[in-house]
């Protein structure tokens, strides 16, 4: 065997290893096969591939696609030419076409646009049965340069080796109607879910999205706030929107004509941020060519959104305190006291109780802006958003690349699901992820990268200190968790290790299958799932 069969028979497995555990993490079958495909793409350079299946009446029908938009195969563009799904069923033989350009039976059906012109679309098709006749097909396209090798006979093997375990998990599915019934509709398993519409009762603020009851607290809060002057500090975690709400206070204010300035605070040191807020005067400082106003003239007659308003130093909350006081200022090397009226809101992310007890933050300075404060909550806090805002971001999206991408119930629920310690923020960029990642027009479940151990953000969650002790559970999957350690426990040798720890062992005996190792456990693999993000344990991947 030379070195490059030994390399492809070697990458054979590894893809039939990965193929195995697709098939076995789900009852969701069109997402499941469709998974499969995604990963073909990527082992044989695949194009396009269909699994077609044999419904009730004894017909063909596309199950799972992919290279293939959901519109094409609704029209019955991805359904195989009759006269070679006959072929396939009835010779119960694979059917292979070196050429697609030189079949006239195929010609039509395949189109690869991308394909290069050294390049040849071939297809491959094989049938997908048990013990009996064939009931479905796994056709594939791929293309494949004309100036290398390529062995069809290794490809044909493998894609048999996958319409078995394709058809050993039909099976098993035919077997779990109420699992299965939910997704099928129609022959077509992908269950498309409409854009959710906000309630005309609740209330409302411009560019900012919410439904929860968190959300309309804030909403509430900010319609009686907006029309005062009183100073209102914004607090919640990073990402969370509070320059939306900075900017909705102005804009339902009497100040809405004037302007809306903002300052980041902790990205200036005090010396430019002094020059910043108050200005300064020609020749005040080395490079002072010219007189320039400040933030805080700029504001006049408007609102200043000071944000990260807790990172500033001690030395210059003395001189911001005179300034919120007095409402008036010297310009940096300047002796002229300049007045302005100015509407001051202001952000923090910090805990700004607990940096004036330990002495960061300048009590007075905190009395001063802590007059109306309004916390906005996490994303975690308002899951029922989650919908509202996935849409509003895939729909920017589509805007700006001219796609059609839709969600399914099921990729939504998921994401309801996800922690995301970057709020608002994480979830914009997760769906711009997803949409420019997605090769059709749906987005399901299975490609969501938490949904896979792929989440990066999953490492900025919390995390536990590690004790012998069993720690008390906080939520729901906590407490389920925190029962299902005495299955753990009953694992030889794994009695006096560590969550952690006994996890990784388990992962181990179980060759890094998260199924498997749940099954070990006793528990599902979505409490697996959140057990490995909990604990930071990276899945290896052979």
């Amino acid at each position: 065997m030379s070195v490059l069969q030994r390399k492809q028979t070697a990458l054979s497995l590894v893809s039939i290893y990965e193929i195995s555990k697709i098939l076995s993490a789900s009852l969701n079958l069109e997402a499941t096969l469709r998974a499969v495909l995604n990963l073909l793409s990527c082992y044989m350079d695949m194009r396009r591939g269909v699994v077609a299946i044999n419904d009730a009446a004894g017909n063909l029908t596309v199950v799972a696609a992919s290279g293939i938009s959901p519109r094409d195969v609704s029209e019955g563009a991805a359904d195989l030419p009759a006269e070679v799904a006959a072929r396939i069923l009835s010779g119960e033989m694979p059917f292979v076409t070196e050429n697609v350009a030189d079949d006239v039976l195929l010609a039509d059906y395949v189109r690869v646009p991308d394909a290069l012109e050294d390049e040849t679309v071939s297809f491959l098709a094989v049938p997908i049965r048990t013990s009996g006749k064939p009931f479905g097909v796994l056709a594939i396209a791929r293309v494949w340069n004309r100036h290398g090798a390529i062995d069809f006979g290794e490809d044909v093997r493998f894609l048999t080796m996958v319409a078995n375990l394709v058809a050993q998990t039909v099976k098993l599915h035919e077997r779990i109607p109420a699992e299965c019934g939910a997704a099928h509709h129609s022959g077509r398993l992908a269950s498309v879910r409409p854009a959710p519409r906000p309630d005309a009762t609740a209330h409302h603020l411009a560019d900012v999205i919410g439904v929860s009851r968190a959300m309309q607290q804030v909403f509430a809060q900010v319609h009686l706030v907006a029309p005062t002057r009183s100073t209102v500090v914004l607090r919640g975690e990073s990402g969370t929107g509070k320059e939306l709400i900075a900017k909705a206070v102005h804009v339902l204010s009497p100040r809405t004509a004037g302007p809306f300035i903002k300052v980041n605070c902790a990205a200036l040191p005090d010396t430019l941020l002094e020059s910043e807020l108050f200005g300064h005067e020609k020749g005040a400082f080395t490079g002072a060519t010219h007189e320039r106003k400040g933030r805080f003239e700029l504001a006049n007659e408007g609102t200043l959104f000071l944000d990260e308003i807790g990172d500033i130093s001690p030395s210059f909350q003395a001189k911001l305190l005179r300034v919120l006081q007095e409402r008036e200022f010297e310009r940096v090397g300047g002796t002229r006291t300049i007045k302005v009226d100015v509407r001051l809101v202001c952000a923090t992310n910090r805990n700004l109780e607990e940096a004036v007890a330990k002495g960061e933050f300048r009590a007075d300075l905190y009395y001063r802006i802590n007059v109306v404060p309004i916390f906005i909550p996490s994303l975690r806090e308002r899951s029922e958003d989650v919908p509202l805002l996935a849409d509003h971001f895939l729909a920017a999206f589509n805007r700006d690349n001219e796609r059609q991408l839709r969600f399914t119930d099921r990729a939504i629920a998921a994401l309801q699901t996800c922690s995301f310690p970057g709020n608002v923020r994480e979830l914009e960029n997760c769906i711009q992820r997803l949409a420019t990642l997605t090769r059709g027009d749906i987005i399901d479940e299975i490609d969501l990268p938490c949904q896979q151990a792929l989440c990066q953000c999953a490492t900025l969650l919390p995390q536990p200190a590690y004790t012998q002790a069993r720690e008390p559970a906080t939520s729901p999957e906590d407490e389920s968790l925190a029962a299902d350690w005495q299955e753990v426990d009953d694992l030889s040798n794994l009695d006096a290790l560590p969550q952690r720890e006994r996890l990784v062992r388990v992962m181990e005996r179980a060759g890094w299958v998260q199924a498997k190792a749940a099954r070990m456990l006793g528990i599902s693999p979505r409490q697996m799932g959140y057990a490995l993000r909990k604990h930071n344990i990276t899945v290896k991947r052979f």
